[in-house]
């Protein structure tokens, strides 16, 4: 889904890379600090019940997602370090913002189910990138599926969103249910995607 929109989203950050570039910002920096960021936001907001502003305040560190990718190729630095970086510190983002959802659900959201499944979709997405990346490690490609890491970010940071704005009283009462049908929907998805790539790999190893 989102994949479809990284071209035009890389030209929007262009000016933005270009001036973290001039201020001697390097591409590892960012990496950093939007890890860190996104770490600390996740896991301070969403247990305490702050959800629709822990839903802006992660969303913007994930921006840097973006932005330490378009520095590289400004300065003209595609390392193997800088990927393996980037990919890494990504499944912590990715780990602390469903950690935080599930730690939101065992304290103020007073529900032990859904704590569990918000671990459970978890699983199942750190699982698609770990398909994947050994996949690639042995030559085959596993890229394909419902639940790729940018829909899943989207995904659960909009059922949070709404679910914190319905019980500010912003929204309707109806959209607390928007994070609960967002972490259900990921974890299925999450199934059929780890089940495709594992599919595709095995065409690949036995063709």
């Amino acid at each position: 889904m989102l994949e479809h929109f990284r071209a035009g989203w890389s030209k929007l950050m262009h000016p933005l890379a270009a001036a973290l570039i001039r201020m001697h910002i390097t591409p590892d920096m960012v990496t950093w600090a939007g890890t860190i960021g996104t770490v600390a936001m996740a896991l301070i907001c969403f247990p305490q019940g702050w959800l629709w502003q822990g839903a802006w305040l992660v969303a913007l560190f994930i921006f840097s997602d973006s932005l330490d990718g378009n520095m590289a190729r400004q300065l003209g630095r595609h390392s193997e370090w800088g990927s393996f970086l980037d990919s890494t510190l990504d499944r912590f983002g990715d780990a602390a913002i469903f950690a935080g959802v599930a730690l939101y659900y065992a304290g103020h959201g007073h529900s032990v189910v859904w704590a569990g499944i918000a671990i459970a979709a978890m699983t199942f997405g750190q699982i698609t990138s770990y398909v994947r990346a050994k996949a690639e490690s042995l030559g085959k490609e596993a890229k394909m599926g419902l639940a790729t890491r940018s829909d899943r970010l989207l995904i659960v940071l909009v059922g949070v969103e709404l679910t914190g704005l319905a019980e500010s009283g912003i929204f309707a009462h109806l959209f607390v249910w928007g994070l609960p049908v967002a972490l259900c929907y990921l974890t299925l998805a999450g199934l059929v995607t780890v089940g495709q790539r594992m599919t595709a790999v095995r065409r690949q190893a036995l063709s």
